[in-house]
C-alpha cells in the first residue's frame, strides 16, 4: 500500500467515528423545541441543556447515562448550548456518558439568545438545566444538577 492511501486510512480510521457523530447532532433552531414537543407528544421525556464548556455538566451527563442504562425506556433528549463547530466534541463526550444513542441537538442560532428566550423567557443561561416533561407534558425545570434522588424519583414515577 502506497504512504498516501496508508494514511488517509489512518486518518479516516481515527476521526470518521467523531465526524459522523458530529453530523448525527440535529441543529437546535428557531421552532426546534415545537418539533420535539410534537416528536414526543404523550410520552416522558428528559430534555438536558448542557455544554461542553459547562463545568458541572458532566455530573449530569454521568447521571442521565447511568439511570438510562438501568431504565433503558427513559427517553432522554440531549441539547448542547454551543455551537455547530462543536458538534465532534459534543457526540464524543455523550457517548464517554453512555448517551451516544439518545437524541441530540446543538443550537445553531447566531444569537443564542433567541433560542433560550424561546425555550424559557426566565432563562439567562444557566447549565445544566434540566426539564422534566410528564406524559401530558407538564414540565418542571431545575437548574443546576439535578440531584441524583430527584431524578430517581422522576423516573420512577415516570418511566415504565
Amino acid at each position: 500500500m502506497k504512504l498516501p492511501r496508508l494514511l488517509f486510512l489512518v486518518f479516516f480510521l481515527l476521526f470518521a467515528p467523531a465526524i459522523s457523530a458530529g453530523e448525527s447532532i440535529r441543529p437546535f433552531v428557531a421552532g426546534s423545541l415545537a418539533k420535539i414537543l410534537a416528536e414526543h407528544q404523550g410520552k416522558p421525556f428528559v430534555l438536558a441543556f448542557w455544554s461542553v464548556t459547562c463545568a458541572y455538566c458532566p455530573t449530569e451527563l454521568k447521571a442521565l447515562g447511568k439511570i438510562r442504562k438501568s431504565h433503558p425506556k427513559l427517553d432522554v433528549v440531549l441539547v448542547a448550548a454551543d455551537t455547530q463547530e462543536d458538534a465532534p466534541l459534543a457526540a464524543e463526550m455523550v457517548a464517554s456518558f453512555g448517551l451516544g444513542k439518545v437524541e441530540q441537538w446543538i443550537f445553531a442560532d447566531d444569537m443564542p439568545e433567541r433560542l433560550r428566550f424561546e425555550i424559557d423567557q426566565r432563562w439567562h443561561g444557566e447549565l445544566p438545566r434540566t426539564h422534566f416533561y410528564d406524559r401530558d407534558h407538564r414540565v418542571k425545570v431545575v437548574s443546576g444538577v439535578v440531584p441524583p434522588q430527584r431524578l430517581a424519583d422522576w423516573v420512577k414515577a415516570n418511566v415504565q
